[in-house]
């Protein structure tokens, strides 16, 4: 089949309009980001209201980040053949009105199929907003800067969520985690018609659907796999499964994109290009870093230290100040700095701040087992994450700056869901062990003490590879 080619803007933004353009590629990662958080807390009041079993309710979350996760390439690429403003506007409307349906549902079935359509949605949306940025801000410190708000945004998006999910769920109900995104989504819509430039067909191109389909299919089926091992174990046939299939599909992708595809999905040739292959690389390692920080930090705070979902919200909030502060920072600083030492600063915080974190016990006060430990952390995440997206980004022929965001975001989200399903099994099993000499909370922070470790780990692994960046950042 065959479609529009790489599109490219009319016009280039207004230097009045420039904020705008920031502040709108900045409000949809908020709002990507947020809902894939914001629903946690709500989930006793969703299981309540709509009769979900333990097993249904769990893919409330997982729906929506399957497809988010598995459908990014395919969004990215879309990106670059249609349009970034049309895939974001659409991406947007797509995503309002999954969440609208989200809102009033009433049966189960109709609450994660409307997840689904919200992950789809995102998927849509986060390579838009890098190619947007990409196109948009081309010179080295303005993109810099501009990278250093996206990236901000995205973890203020993360943190906001279990403090606006208990707020809402407690004083209004659970629909309104739900509904709150359609006003803002159609707000953003009529933004983005008007700040962003249109697009032109140049020439007709070919769609790789046979790159599509593996692709797609294969992250999906890894990530399912990966998903369920916390409930059955890596060694069962649920997870086995999907992962060898998951993986076979990703390999059938890869010899098509080098082979067989006219114009592949993912042209191999952007590997080629040294901080695309290396920050990707960083970018899968450092998911599991976040994991770490954000996840097993608010299951210390509740399980370990007695918290309760709103408290716990809160109390990681100066964490995340600290990193919306040190992003904009970092990036400030990264055209004169170059690549590799904000990283290597960044690696130095992490191992710091979670073996801070793994001495952390039951009986451990806030501000010297968690306050101090997690803004280490959150220092950290500020130097690296804008650092690795520019990394991942940078260099990218105009017609492949979609491509590369969803490239960039999946290997960001894979890591984090292979992170998240690693940690927990190693986490169950420390617990367990020792469980039979200690108390319930104590025996679960011993747990956590290993996910901080092995997140201080990988860290390092991200050190050593940050050695293969360029000296600079080439603008």
């Amino acid at each position: 089949m065959t479609s529009t080619s790489t599109a490219t803007p009319r016009v280039r933004p207004r230097a009045g309009s420039a904020w705008v353009v920031l502040s709108l590629v900045c409000a949809c990662q908020f709002m990507v980001i947020l809902d894939a958080s914001i629903v946690n807390v709500a989930l006793p009041s969703i299981q309540r209201s709509l009769g979900f079993t333990p097993t249904g309710l769990a893919w409330v979350v997982n729906g929506y980040l399957l497809t988010f996760a598995g459908f990014m390439l395919l969004g990215g690429r879309a990106a670059d053949l249609f349009g970034h403003r049309r895939m974001l506007v659409a991406g947007l409307l797509l995503f309002s009105a999954s969440s609208l349906v989200a809102g009033l549902a009433t049966v189960a079935e109709v609450l994660v199929a409307a997840r689904v359509g919200q992950g789809m949605g995102a998927a849509m949306l986060a390579p838009a907003t890098l190619a947007v940025i990409n196109t948009s801000f081309t010179e080295a410190h303005v993109r810099a800067r501009a990278f250093g708000a996206w990236s901000a945004s995205g973890g203020v998006g993360g943190m906001a969520g279990a403090v606006a999910g208990g707020a809402l769920t407690t004083g209004l109900s659970w629909r309104w985690v739900f509904l709150l995104n359609v006003p803002i989504g159609a707000v953003l819509i009529v933004v983005a018609m008007m700040a962003l430039p249109g697009t032109r067909t140049e020439r007709r191109e070919s769609f790789d659907l046979a790159g599509a389909v593996t692709g797609t299919a294969g992250l999906a089926a890894l990530i399912y796999g990966v998903m369920d091992s916390a409930d059955h174990g890596w060694t069962s046939v649920p997870v086995v499964g999907p992962v060898v299939a998951g993986l076979l599909l990703l390999v059938v992708f890869a010899v098509v994109q080098a082979r067989l595809a006219a114009q592949p999905m993912v042209p191999l040739r952007l590997f080629a290009i040294r901080g695309v292959a290396v920050g990707n690389v960083m970018l899968l390692l450092f998911g599991g870093i976040t994991i770490a920080m954000w996840y097993f930090t608010s299951l210390t705070l509740q399980n370990a230290l007695g918290y309760d979902a709103l408290h716990a919200g809160l109390a990681q909030t100066p964490a995340a100040v600290a990193f919306v502060a040190i992003a904009r920072w970092a990036a400030a600083l990264l055209p004169r700095t170059g690549l590799r030492p904000l990283v290597l600063a960044g690696c130095a915080c992490f191992v710091a701040g979670f073996g801070w974190l793994a001495q952390t016990h039951a009986d451990s006060g806030y501000v010297t087992g968690v306050l101090g430990p997690t803004l280490l952390v959150a220092v950290g995440i500020g130097l690296t994450f804008p650092t690795l997206m520019a990394a991942a980004t940078a260099d990218v022929p105009t017609g492949d700056t979609g491509t590369i965001g969803g490239l960039a975001n999946t290997a960001s989200q894979i890591g984090g869901s292979v992170g998240l399903a690693v940690f927990a099994t190693a986490a169950s099993a420390r617990a367990a062990a020792e469980a039979g000499g200690s108390s319930s909370a104590a025996a679960l922070a011993t747990g956590y003490d290993l996910v901080f470790l092995m997140a201080a780990g990988l860290a390092l692994a991200i050190a050593v590879v940050s050695l293969l960046l360029p000296r600079r950042r080439r603008g």
